[in-house]
This record gives structure tokens, C-alpha cells and sequence, in this order.
């Protein structure tokens, strides 16, 4: 009952001019804000022990708020998503760099995106589907059935697929030698089985190694990609050039070096513009657990 009130809802809201919509979702993202503790306190912790003092309180606050109102406005284009079709993203999205896949789908290989949850990723993901090649992307599964039913459908909407991340590496050989593609999120949180340990944003984590292991093993092209804005309407999908994998007799050493150039790549769009990342959840709790519970 409760989520065909929500659909209702959801109808109510995409009647609505495009400027009271955000509005709205904005008020929220406020609100959020300042009734989040738990989740406001995660992002103050992640700055502090990422940036230290080269950082003001005050730009540290900003970036928080910051990651709220990115946090509700993706859900935003979520909604929007489903009611859009090809022809209205474009309107909003500029591509750069599309040499860089087409140069891969040139030597007949299959490409593996790699993202982070970096600006209007939910906008990201369906402009590279539209405009690139359809993903299958992996997602981790959601507490909320309902929810997730609409997400999925969502982001499948303009041409994408899902697979669910766990026992996600067969399907995605398949996908691989099929010569499909596959988006994966390389900024998550993740046990020991699941990666290796790089230096991200000046501090060890784990990040997951599976991009560089089926790169390597299939020779799949690895291709960074993220989605900026300066307006929060008009938006630039921007592919990077390929992150090459060694194919030396030292696979592990291989896939370490792969994995350690995708964390400085992802280094590197954080570091020049920290706003955009998403602050507020737990990125460190494998290897710093201790840090977020200082404050509780």
C-alpha cells in the first residue's frame, strides 16, 4: 500500500514544472541534513581524515551539505529517467572523449566502465547506455523489494541491464565474451574477498579487483568514466582514455598495479573537486573502522 502511494506520488510530482520538482527534493536534502546526524557525522569524518586541515570547517560543511542535496537530486533523475526518453537526455547531456570506446570496440574488445558514485552518477549510467553502449551494470542488492523493482526499471529504462553483485563474475564473462559491455563502481566499501589493497585519497582501503582480473584474463578495455555539471541541468559524461592492464607472468602484481591506477584515477577527480563524491557513507570501515567510532 505503501509504495503505490509513493507511485502516486510520483505521478503528482513529474505533473509538476521541473523547477518546483527540484525544489522539493531540495527542501528535502536540507532537511536531511539536519536530521541525519549518524549519516552528517560520517561525511565530517571522512573529510577530516582525508583532508586533515587543508580544508576549512566551513568548505567541509559545504561539501556535506553538498553530498545530501547530490544524494536527493539523484534521485531525482531517477524519477525522471523513467519518463524520459533518448531524445530529452540528450538535451542535457554533452559526451567528450567517445574516441576512447570506439577505439576499443575498433579492436573488437569489450569494455569494462569503471565509475564512482561522483555527481549525477544515476544520470552517468543512463548517458552511457544512450549514447556509448548499453551496460550491464552491478548493483548490490536492496533491503526494499518495492524499491528496488523501481530503481532497476529505472535504470533500464533508455537500454541498461543489472546484474546483482553477488556471484556477478560469471555473468559478467559472458558479457565480456560476448563482446558486451559492464559498468562497475569502484568507490564501495568491500570485504577482503572481494579486493585488494590500494591507496585511495592518500589512505590504504580495499578496492575491488575485479575490473583489472577480467581485463587481463579476456582483454577487455578498462575506460574511467564520470558526469559533471556546473548548473545541475546541463551535464558532460566524460570518458577517459583506456587503463591499460599488464600481462606479465605475475598476474597478482598485475591486477595490484591495474587496480592501484583506477584509485589514483579516482584520486585525482576527488582531490581537484571533492563536492561532487559522495561524503557520507562509511568508504573506510574494512581497514579504519576506529575512525567513525570516535563520534559514534
Amino acid at each position: 500500500m505503501g509504495f503505490k502511494l509513493f507511485l502516486i506520488f510520483e505521478n503528482f510530482l513529474m505533473i509538476l514544472p521541473k523547477k518546483c520538482r527540484k525544489s522539493f527534493f531540495l527542501f528535502l536534502a536540507k532537511l536531511a541534513y539536519y536530521l541525519s546526524p549518524r549519516y552528517r557525522n560520517v561525511g565530517f569524518i571522512n573529510l577530516d581524515f582525508t583532508f586533515g586541515d587543508t580544508l576549512s570547517q566551513k568548505a567541509k560543511e559545504e561539501i556535506v551539505k553538498y553530498s545530501f542535496k547530490n544524494l536527493l537530486l539523484n534521485f531525482l533523475h531517477l524519477m525522471e529517467i523513467r519518463h524520459m526518453s533518448k531524445e530529452d537526455l540528450a538535451k542535457k547531456i554533452t559526451v567528450k572523449n567517445i574516441q576512447a570506446v570506439q577505439k576499443a570496440h575498433e579492436e573488437q574488445r569489450a569494455v569494462i566502465f569503471v565509475t564512482s558514485h561522483y555527481c549525477a552518477w544515476e544520470l552517468g549510467g543512463a548517458a552511457i547506455g544512450a549514447f556509448a553502449e548499453p551496460i550491464a551494470a552491478v548493483y548490490k542488492k536492496m533491503k526494499n523489494p518495492y524499491y528496488q523493482k523501481w530503481v532497476l526499471e529505472s535504470r533500464s529504462h533508455l537500454g541498461n541491464k543489472s546484474l546483482e553483485k553477488s556471484n556477478v563474475i560469471k555473468p559478467l564473462i559472458r558479457l565480456i565474451k560476448n563482446g558486451e559491455a559492464c559498468g562497475i563502481l569502484i568507490d564501495t566499501g568491500i570485504n577482503q574477498r572481494e579486493g585488494v589493497e590500494v591507496q585511495f585519497l592518500g589512505k590504504s582501503t580495499r578496492q575491488t579487483s575485479t575490473p583489472a582480473y577480467l581485463a587481463r584474463k579476456y582483454n577487455a578495455a578498462i575506460i574511467p568514466v564520470i558526469i559533471k555539471t556546473e548548473d545541475e541541468e546541463n551535464f558532460t559524461l566524460i570518458f577517459f582514455d583506456e587503463i591499460a592492464v599488464e600481462k606479465s607472468d605475475n598476474e597478482e602484481e598485475d591486477i595490484q598495479k591495474a587496480t592501484q591506477l583506477q584509485a589514483d584515477w579516482l584520486t585525482k577527480i576527488i582531490t581537484d573537486d571533492p563536492k561532487f563524491w559522495f561524503w557520507i557513507h562509511r568508504r573506510f570501515k574494512g581497514e579504519h573502522k576506529e575512525i567513525y567510532e570516535k563520534k559514534g
